[in-house]
């Protein structure tokens, strides 16, 4: 294991505080080669943990995507409707697998059977201390999809209704880039027929 290295805070300066906060930093820190970096200034996007759910049936073997419009990706080629999977940001204290059921439940509609942990990701820690909690919720897959979300949120969410091997070639044709389904779509595809065997085999624990 590394050795743990040290680094120093010169100065944090808030810069913006909305429902997202940004501070300034000067800071530095130690180098791989000895000795010090010179002050730096970073730009420090601040927001709340989140949770993403990956709903799946593994019965008939259906995933349950959402698609919404998005602003950061308004200049992406693709548009800014992108899919993903459920997600919603996690309240101080809150455990990550109730925000998982009350988000599969706001932006899909489904009751969530069970949960298995599929790790956690940061979005882009050179910009942002987003940390991404990330699960595969069991769920029982509507024969189709329908249009959900928070009013008071102002959400339009479409929810997509695909198979396993659906989503695998949308992912691998570059048509699904948000993180939060990307990263559970791996776990999926490397794991998912172990998993797949343990829920369909009756064992209640999630891990």
């Amino acid at each position: 294991m590394p050795r743990r290295r040290h680094f120093e805070i010169l100065e944090r300066r808030r810069r913006h505080d909305g429902f997202f906060k940004l501070d300034l930093l000067r800071l530095r820190f130690e180098r791989f080669a000895g000795g010090w970096s010179v002050p730096l200034s970073r730009e420090l996007f601040l927001q709340r943990e989140a949770v993403a759910a990956l709903p799946w049936d593994p019965r008939s073997d259906r995933l349950v995507l959402i698609e919404q419009f998005r602003a950061g990706a308004i200049e992406a080629p693709e548009g800014p409707w992108l899919i993903e999977a459920v997600a919603g940001l996690r309240e101080e204290g809150e455990d990550p697998e109730e925000v998982a059921r009350r988000e599969v439940v706001e932006e899909a509609g489904l009751v969530v059977r069970r949960l298995e942990r599929a790790g956690a990701y940061r979005s882009s820690p050179g910009a942002t201390n987003e940390l991404v909690h990330v699960y595969i919720a069991e769920v029982e897959a509507p024969a189709e999809g329908g249009i959900f979300g928070r009013a008071d949120e102002h959400e339009d969410i479409r929810t997509l209704v695909v198979t396993r091997r659906e989503a695998f070639a949308w992912l691998d044709a570059g048509r699904i880039t948000a993180a939060t389904a990307v990263f559970p779509l791996l776990w999926l595809r490397g794991r998912g027929e172990e998993l797949r065997r343990r829920w369909l085999g009756g064992d209640d624990a999630a891990s």
